[in-house]
């Protein structure tokens, strides 16, 4: 066998090594996809890592884990983990939710603090040459570890109840079984079964004036959320806007995101015909960066919505 196969098979046994730190359970057949390799491949590559002195519970045909309360010491990192990390911390800065800020930062700590001495230097020299630029509104949330609680709740099957503002800033209680939790067009949302609508809904976490974990267990199992969102019941509302073709260009990414269903040439424009679920938050805020350049033909009620935006933009920046 040449060099190339025993480096392989070291990187292939030091990759499983950090998936049973990881993972509880892991299948033979799982591992064998991930590295492109046999099972019985995968089994004589278990039989290393027992062989070295590593404590692995588990039997062919069904899975693997460490034996409880064995430790490893700290993994170390490669130069090329060590710049995803600074990478991630610097989208986390700007995307993550404030409840979740802090125990990133913590475990940022932790992950630096088993990094060489080398690779310190590389962190202090890069980090602060990365940059991320994004609107990211005025934060609003009073209640700490919301996002932890919502999740907290969902890996423990038991119901949330909270007090909910709307859009109309109407406040109704609601008791709800989380499905999972979502960002989109600058906020974060949480999908659920509400148990009141007896149906899914997604609620706006900033708009989540108290919260509170019970004890009352689901009623049914879920799946991912990425599957309730494409199903979601949620009324669909036709949007006609006539755009000026210069501005097109700049739309191409977005506007099949917000429910572009056909275009239509006219001269120097383009009518465009959506169907979108955010016709109260998430379409006008995206109209908004384009508005000088389109006309709204329909609903009447989107110009009132866009004036309304607009009057709270101005009042907002006009403010000393």
């Amino acid at each position: 066998m040449n060099e190339d196969h025993y480096i392989k098979k070291i990187d292939r046994v030091t990759s499983i090594l950090t998936q049973l730190q990881t993972k509880s359970i892991v299948r033979a057949q799982d591992l064998a996809d991930k590295f492109d390799v046999s099972i019985r491949t995968i089994y004589r590559d278990i039989k290393t890592l027992e062989n070295a002195g590593i404590p692995i519970f588990g039997e062919a045909g069904s899975g693997y884990s460490l034996v409880d309360g064995y430790k490893l010491p700290p993994v170390m990192f490669t130069k090329e983990e060590v710049l995803s990390f600074i990478t991630a911390e610097k989208l986390m800065q700007k995307f993550s939710h404030e409840s979740l800020d802090s125990h990133y930062n913590s475990a940022m700590e932790k992950v630096k603090a088993v990094i060489r001495n080398s690779e310190k230097n590389l962190v202090q020299n890069i980090e602060n040459q990365i940059d991320i630029y994004s609107y990211r509104p005025e934060k609003s949330d009073n209640i700490k570890n919301i996002i932890p609680t919502i999740l907290e709740s969902i890996a423990d099957k038991k119901q949330l109840k909270f007090h909910y503002q709307n859009v109309k800033d109407e406040a109704s209680e609601r008791i709800i079984e989380a499905v999972g939790i979502f960002y989109e067009v600058n906020y974060w949302y949480v999908m659920a079964f509400c148990t009141m609508r007896k149906d899914f809904r997604q609620f706006r976490v900033d708009r989540i004036l108290k919260i509170e974990k019970t004890e009352n267990p689901f009623h049914q199992e879920y799946g991912n959320v990425g599957d309730y969102r494409k199903k979601s019941k949620n009324q669909k509302v036709g949007v006609k806007l006539l755009v000026e073709k210069k501005i097109l260009p700049f739309l191409v990414n977005s506007k099949k995101y917000y429910g572009l269903i056909s275009e239509e040439e006219s001269d120097k424009k383009m009518l465009m015909t959506f169907e979108t679920e955010w016709i109260e938050e998430g379409f006008p805020r995206w109209l908004i960066t384009f508005a000088d350049f389109a006309e709204i033909i329909e609903p009447d009620y989107l110009k009132d919505t866009m004036n309304d935006l607009i009057t709270k933009i101005s009042n907002q920046l006009s403010k000393k």
